[in-house]
Formats: C-alpha cells, structure tokens, sequence
C-alpha cells in the first residue's frame, strides 16, 4: 500500500509506505524552499496556490518535488498542524 499523490504530469504518483518516513515529517517542517519567490520559506509553510502551481507545472525532480507534493497533499487535508510540532527552530 502506497500514498496517493497529485502530479499533473502523470496524473497520479504513488509513493510506497516504506519511502514515507518520520525523516520526510521533519524535512517538511525543516527544509527551505532553496529557488523562487519563497526562497528560505520552510516548505510547509508554502502558500498552497504555490505548490498547486507547481503540481500544474510539474514539481522538481529528486526529494525536493516529493516534499512538496507531500506538503501540498498535507495542506489539502488540512493537516499542518502534524508537522509544525517537529520544527527544530
């Protein structure tokens, strides 16, 4: 079993549970946008128009487009709330 996420140029991506870690929670909470308009903003806190914009237009390759997705599918269901408590300010 997978997670589902949006990606408009294959409709739809699955990412395997085992891929799915504790550590991509923390990189969400942790990890700043490194290019673009919200240069240095820690990806959960990406405006959600941003990350469906980039779902539009493809996200980037690699494990910054799959923190993103994730970030986005977290926004969607409304559940941010789960990653702020892991920030290491």
């Amino acid at each position: 079993m997978g997670i589902v996420l949006r990606d408009s140029s294959i409709g739809l991506m699955w990412i395997n549970k085992d891929m799915f870690q504790k550590e991509h929670l923390i990189k969400l909470a942790n990890m700043k946008m490194p290019f673009g308009k919200y240069s240095g903003r820690v990806l959960i806190d990406l405006p959600e128009e941003y990350l469906l914009w980039f779902q539009k237009q493809g996200f980037p390759e690699g494990e910054l487009g799959t923190l993103m997705a994730l970030a986005l599918e977290f926004k969607i269901e409304g559940l941010e709330s789960v990653i702020r408590p892991l920030r290491r300010d």
